[in-house]
């Protein structure tokens, strides 16, 4: 294991993969600190560029992207009270009260210090965990792999937010979408309404920039003050960075919330926000300034930025050793394994371990390129914030039409991402979620190809005199 983990780092640590690590950890930062887009629009608007890269290079410019993206907002959440993604919602609490105290810049180094220890430590459970849970799961069938995907499926109750029954909806239309073209069985066509270009199927990048990039374009631009830039103004302070006895304060709980963020990471469809809440709720309770907690307390920018970074190593584990995605992000990866030919699961470290280790290797060198950045270009993030939303969203719009036209260089991908962003924008608008969505597309296949292949279908078959 020590070999394979040695190997990991020395394939990781070309030029070219260094480059994407920082190159995707710059774009994470940059989506994450914009409020209104998140890192899951970031993954999947640079999913497409990842079609004619190596299977390494394209999944370390994502992670990098993913880890990058959840520090990025807390820029905003500081800097103007806007977070810039839902998982720095807690650190608007303590880290706006700072700046407004004229202690932005200490809040900012912690968040970004609590972010990276997180994510490090995330990384590190990873790589020591992931290669013994999928030597378990190597003995797994096809009844075994059904069941999981069922319980992938079970993800949807975490991610419907307060409707159950439309995220169910939302996951059936899913695997709805998943079954369109010929049945890998019995060669049947399936809701091709005679569409030569529906028979292999609907485009997987196509239909994820129009359920996850487009609306989120669309409902920016017909929002008020579309034309105005963004509320508020940077105001990067020159204030003194934190001294010893503040960093030796803030360790405590940065640890103690980096455990709490990695159990929930390793829960399929628990969530970063989730997981930042719970740790400033602990942190709040279980400090000896826990009643300064609100009013501009690093401990409170500390303990949910330490959280929702632990989050993203630990909800790669049941991705890479059970197949099933444990966040969005994670679903997203699938489909970058899958164009490379490669299906994730514990069967991928028995015939491509090299492979593996090499990435999770350089989840952590993702954390190190976040804090590189986030502490030498931290004013030209704060800027961010000042950039017009027609530049910003005009610029994703044409990258969307680029990444659906890219897949199989044909016009028909670009109607399918106009279809689906149109649509996926007004159901969300009736309360209809899409990550359910997403779920059902990437899990449906799975869960299909398994009944099919297991004892449980000759079961189901035998009872209906079949």
């Amino acid at each position: 294991m020590l070999e394979l983990i040695l190997g990991g780092f020395l394939d990781t640590f070309t030029f070219i993969n260094i480059f994407l690590i920082f190159a995707g950890a710059f774009v994470g930062i940059l989506f994450g600190a914009i409020p209104g887009l998140s890192t899951d629009v970031a993954v999947i608007l640079f999913l497409p560029l990842t079609f004619s890269m190596d299977i390494l290079p394209s999944i370390l410019l994502l992670l990098g992207i993913y880890c990058a993206g959840t520090y990025g907002g807390s820029i905003t959440a500081i800097l103007i009270g806007t977070p810039g993604t839902n998982m720095a919602m807690a650190t608007v609490f303590d880290g706006y009260a700072l700046a407004q105290k004229g202690q932005a810049k200490k809040a900012l180094s912690t968040a970004l210090y609590a972010s990276t220890i997180g994510g490090i430590i995330s990384a590190l459970l990873l790589l020591f965990t992931a290669p013994f849970i999928s030597k378990f799961v190597l003995a797994f069938g096809p009844p075994e792999y059904f069941a999981l995907a069922i319980f992938g499926l079970s993800i949807i109750a975490g991610v419907s937010g307060n409707s159950m029954l439309r995220g169910i909806i939302m996951g059936c239309f899913g695997y709805m979408v998943s079954c369109v073209g010929v049945d890998s069985a019995s060669g049947a066509m399936r809701y091709s309404f005679g569409n030569v270009f529906l028979m292999k199927g609907l485009g997987l990048t196509p239909v994820l920039l129009g359920v996850f990039a487009f609306p989120n374009i669309l409902n920016n631009i017909c929002s008020r003050g579309y034309r105005n830039s963004f509320a508020g103004k940077a105001d990067y302070s020159n204030s003194q960075d934190l001294t010893k006895e503040e960093k030796k304060r803030c360790m405590p709980i940065i640890l103690k919330s980096t455990i709490i963020g990695s159990i929930i990471g390793a829960i399929p469809g628990a969530g970063a926000g989730i997981a930042a809440f719970m740790a400033y709720n602990e942190g709040k309770r279980s400090s000896k300034r826990g009643h300064l907690f609100g009013t501009g307390e690093l401990e409170g920018v500390a303990a949910p930025e330490a959280a929702n970074n632990a989050v993203t190593g630990c909800s790669l584990i049941p991705l890479f050793t059970l197949g099933i995605p444990g966040s969005v992000v994670a679903a997203l990866l699938i489909g970058a394994f899958t164009m490379q030919g490669l299906i994730p699961g514990p069967t991928l470290f028995r015939t491509q371990a090299p492979l593996m280790y090499a990435i999770m290797a350089g989840m952590i060198i993702c954390n190190i390129a976040m804090l590189i950045e986030g502490k030498y270009l931290l004013r030209l993030f704060a800027n961010i914030s000042k950039v017009p939303q027609p530049i910003i969203f005009t610029g994703l719009a044409l990258f969307c039409v680029a990444g659906a036209y890219s897949f199989s260089n044909h016009i028909f991908n670009v109607y399918v991402l106009f279809v689906f962003g149109v649509v996926m924008y007004l159901i969300q608008k009736l309360g209809f979620p899409g990550a359910p969505f997403v779920l059902g597309i990437v899990l449906g296949p799975l869960m299909e190809g398994n009944l099919k292949n297991s004892p449980l279908r000759l079961i189901l078959c035998a009872r209906h005199g079949r």
